[in-house]
């Protein structure tokens, strides 16, 4: 009976999905564990062999969790809104609906491509997914939910004093009892005061701009990052050196009205919560420098010749006497209004050129030098000397208050900038207020044994006491106050383009409504064409039925809107993130169409055991995700503060690219091992024209391409032409893609399991190699050879051997504790080890063979099933209790000596090892080789060591 694992697959897929094997229950008397992946875009190129490694550790560790007797979620779903359909949309004329759907179902799409599916591609593999449970982002049964918490940050607050969020009518409460003035909220620079008589006598247009100003969602004008190749905002992780990770297009700063999160609201309870989870120390650095917590003071300086101020953050204020010059980020408000007539076009075209860069480009760049002097100078708060006031793109708008105290004798940047533009107009001489240091090559940027000079009453103090003094100081003068500051910034919500979640939003007066709940969801409407309207409004801007009847209670066409009774309706939609901040909590109970989860859902699956995605979401998702579960959490729906207990990042698996080399200025192509010495121009080629021992299939090369058909070859000694190989990314654009789908068909899906399990630490990236499968594939043909012949089951009831028993016992222990450290790689070097030992012992023993079956099962599922079948049993392997590993089994209790005649061994003798040295020397002497070595002598010596050695020595 040999091993079929194409046949074998199919039947087991098939049972599971009948059978719903690995549905999970919302209640059950059995702890519970929940394991998540990052769900997936789903792509018309579908899966190759790199995206399932996060998604087969997941399924390992589901499958063992519940074997271990635990109630196990396991959910799969789909991140299914996002740019990719849309590009694809803009470029084909087809729906992004349409062609989401084909995606994950698989098909036919409109232009005639064969769509493998992502759905079936997994299933192909064979995980433990609760598929009862999918979610996909895009369907209105969905976004219903994500449009509902949308309108629950809208008609949300955030007290500072309490550290929580709060109904927005607790805060109308407040303003009606006794106005703003004692109000500790997040909420927009520059409030106006008022008093609650002054409240109560404000129209319902100007109550609702105030509340705008508090609201946890809000619409303000904001810089942001503007792609005109693409039509919409880009977040920053969706910029990689100034252009669009999507496209390649130019990427602009610019300032829009959006709507905008105040995650900035949570930035201290975001930090601190890294410390109750299990999450790897880089990610979480990641993290915290992304909120970027910094302690100092809020500085303000009067601009001469000006009613305006610049408030400036730092975390120096003990060097305030060593200001030499401000910079302003670029985009500053305040940048306009102070230029000078002589400095404006210096000024505007340096704005211009700086609108190009990312935020993201500008902070990593530390070499670049650049800035123009503004013509206006601000005062010292106590010096009242004249300060010139430049702007450069090393500040940023978004961080701090968008300003900087330069400071060049205690910080590099600032030195580099004095330095550059020493002698120019506005740049005056670096001012030192450090005693005893000498800055003659460099900043001095350390607090550490600071003596303050040149400081009037700093002088003499160091950082800390020179820190407090210099803010009481200011506070005395009205200019500067102590603060803690974030770099974290409100997120912008708003996207200028159609595949999104709609906003549920009118506008009444240019003010913003929220459509009643009971209303939801509002479904994307149809639309001619994705691209922006030709007044430069967002898609949404096409569509004929976009409009809301508050008779009604409706969306209608969009030519009835009369401002009356039917208003326009928000044209932007979410962000990609919107669906992916909470999706976590529909798997709980994804079919309920009255709330996102039940109360008794969330109560008992509380949040995730165990999460498992790419290190590219350190900030975003993750960032976001923690946002929206502790707002939840604020408003009674979540039950914990962090939704991931513990999250691992799976390492990427990289390709194998193969290359060919043409001669320069020919079509000849040189074997690998021919090129020493030769100009030749490397050539990424299709790795499925290459086989194990990197000969290139010639005509399929010359059909590949039409200015190939014509190529010539130089071949090595054997006739041979060799490939060239480096490891790089696995990508379409590299031709070195793999898919599963053709390693499930040649190998089967446990196969592919065990090798990208096998193939290094999970966190590591490691390169593919398909001539590594055919190891593991011998492998499983191997094992159940442990328990079939050609005849058929040879599995018996013999007593196991101690060999038999310490083999599985290994095994047990190994596989356990490899499973729960995530070393899933030397759980598969330990099955080898063990199959070749039972192998050589001719082992058959069901009671050794049962429990393999187990161990193997999280890992190769497949076949775990059928010899758990053929073993009698009726039913799924998939929750049979995990072996017991027993100690006492791995217990030496004989020892193989070695009997050595004067330091020489002449052979072993295997003993007890519980024996005194009397008994030991007994048995040693009586043997017939010692009789024999000895030829009628008598030892001089004996010398014996339990456990070690026997020596005669003379």
């Amino acid at each position: 009976m040999k091993y079929n694992p194409n046949e074998i697959e199919a039947k087991w897929q098939k049972y599971w999905a009948e059978s719903q094997t690995f549905a999970a229950k919302n209640n059950s008397e059995k702890p519970k564990h929940y394991v998540l992946d990052m769900f997936p875009y789903p792509s018309g190129a579908g899966l190759h062999v790199g995206h399932p490694l996060g998604y087969i550790a997941s399924d390992v560790y589901s499958r063992f969790k519940r074997h271990q007797g635990f109630n196990v979620l396991h959910p799969m779903g789909y991140d299914s809104f996002g740019l990719p359909a849309e590009q694809y949309a803009i470029q084909t004329g087809q729906r992004p609906e349409d062609t989401t759907r084909v995606n994950i179902d698989g098909g036919v799409d409109k232009e005639g491509k064969q769509i493998a599916g992502y759905r079936k591609q997994l299933d192909k593999i064979g995980f433990s997914f609760d598929w009862a449970r999918e979610v996909r982002t895009s369907n209105p049964d969905y976004y219903k939910h994500t449009q509902w918490i949308f309108i629950q940050l809208f008609n949300s607050w955030y007290c500072r004093k309490q550290g929580q969020a709060f109904d927005i009518k607790d805060l109308v409460t407040v303003f009606e009892e006794s106005g703003n003035a004692l109000v500790e909220a997040v909420c927009d620079d520059n409030v106006a005061i008022f008093t609650a008589d002054e409240w109560k006598s404000y129209s319902d247009d100007r109550k609702e701009k105030i509340l705008l100003q508090y609201r946890m969602t809000y619409l303000a004008e904001t810089e942001v990052n503007w792609c005109p190749g693409l039509g919409t905002v880009l977040a920053n992780d969706e910029i990689v050196n100034g252009v669009s990770e999507r496209g390649g297009f130019p990427v602009i700063r610019k300032k829009m009205t959006q709507w905008s999160m105040r995650i900035s609201a949570y930035a201290e309870r975001l930090l601190q919560g890294l410390n109750d989870i299990d999450w790897s120390e880089s990610i979480k650095e990641s993290q915290r420098n992304w909120i970027g917590k910094s302690v100092g003071a809020l500085v303000t300086f009067n601009v001469k010749n000006h009613d305006e101020v610049i408030e400036v953050f730092t975390t120096r204020p003990d060097t305030i006497f060593g200001v030499t010059f401000m910079t302003l980020a670029p985009e500053h408000d305040l940048v306009a209004k102070i230029t000078t007539p002589e400095q404006k076009e210096a000024v505007e075209a340096y704005i211009e050129k700086t609108a190009k860069r990312s935020e993201r480009e500008r902070m990593a760049d530390v070499k670049t030098i650049s800035g123009v002097f503004t013509g206006a100078y601000a005062e010292h708060p106590f010096t009242k000397e004249p300060i010139p006031v430049w702007i450069g793109d090393y500040v940023l708008a978004g961080y701090g208050t968008g300003a900087v105290m330069a400071v060049p004798c205690g910080d590099e940047r600032d030195y580099a900038f004095a330095n550059f533009f020493k002698g120019q107009n506005g740049m005056q001489e670096i001012k030192n207020i450090f005693a005893n240091v000498d800055i003659s090559e460099a900043a001095y940027g350390s607090k550490d044994n600071v003596e303050i000079a040149n400081s009037d009453f700093l002088n003499g103090l160091n950082y800390k006491e020179a820190t407090q003094k210099a803010i009481a100081e200011l506070e005395k003068l009205g200019q500067g106050t102590g603060k803690t500051n974030y770099r974290l910034r409100d997120a912008v919500f708003s996207r200028q383009r159609y595949w999104g979640e709609p906003f549920p939003v009118y506008y009444v007066n240019g003010l913003p409504k929220m459509i009643e709940t009971q209303h939801l969801p509002i479904i994307l409407p149809e639309v001619e064409k994705y691209l922006p309207t030709e007044d430069g409004l967002p898609p949404l801007g096409n569509a004929a039925v976009w409009a809301w009847d508050t008779k009604q209670n409706k969306v209608v066409a969009t030519d009835l809107v009369d401002n009356v009774t039917i208003f326009p309706l928000e044209l932007n939609t979410m962000p990609g993130w919107a669906g992916s901040s909470w999706y976590w909590m529909r798997y709980m109970d994804a079919h309920n169409e009255n709330e996102f989860a039940s109360k008794e859902a969330l109560a008992y699956w509380e949040n995730v055991d165990l999460y498992i995605g790419g290190s590219e979401h350190a900030t975003g998702h993750l960032l976001y995700s923690r946002f929206w579960n502790k707002f939840l959490k604020d408003k009674g729906f979540a039950p914990t503060e962090e939704p991931f207990k513990k999250l691992i990042n799976q390492g990427m698996i990289l390709g194998t690219t193969a290359y060919v080399y043409r001669l320069e200025g020919t079509n000849t192509f040189v074997s690998k091992n021919k090129i020493e010495g030769q100009n030749v121009q490397p050539i990424r080629v299709d790795v499925n024209f290459v086989n194990s021992s990197d000969e290139l299939n010639i005509e399929k090369f010359k059909a590949w391409r039409e200015d190939f058909a014509t190529a010539e070859f130089v071949f090595d000694e054997n006739g041979k032409y060799i490939v060239g190989r480096e490891v790089e990314k696995m990508s379409k654009s590299y031709y070195n893609v793999v898919t599963p789908d053709d390693i499930c068909a040649e190998y089967g899906a446990d196969t592919l399991r065990l090798y990208e399990m096998f193939l290094g630490p999970l966190e590591q990236a490691k390169p593919w190699n398909t001539a590594g499968i055919s190891g593991v594939f011998g492998f499983l043909k191997k094992l159940w050879r442990l328990y079939f012949d050609d005849n058929g089951l040879i599995v018996n009831n013999d007593e196991p051997t101690k060999d038999n028993l310490k083999s599985l016992h290994k095994t047990i222990k190994k596989v356990a504790e490899d499973i729960e450290n995530f070393s899933f790689n030397t759980s598969v070097s330990q099955f080898m080890i063990c199959v070749n030992e039972l192998s050589s012992q001719n082992c058959h023993s069901r009671a050794i063979l049962e429990p393999l079956a187990i161990l193997v099962s999280p890992y190769a599922p497949h076949i775990a099933e059928e010899l758990w079948s053929q073993l009698g049993h009726k039913t799924s392997i998939s929750e049979v209790a995990f072996p017991v590993f027993e100690e006492k089994h791995l217990v030496e209790t004989n020892k193989e000596y070695p009997v050595s005649f004067n330091g020489k061994m002449r052979f072993t003798i295997e003993l007890p090892l519980d024996l005194t040295k009397e008994q030991i020397e007994e048995i040693v002497m009586k043997d017939e080789r010692t009789q024999k070595h000895l030829d009628g002598r008598t030892p001089n010596k004996v010398i014996i060591v339990p456990g070690k050695i026997i020596n005669l020595v003379g």
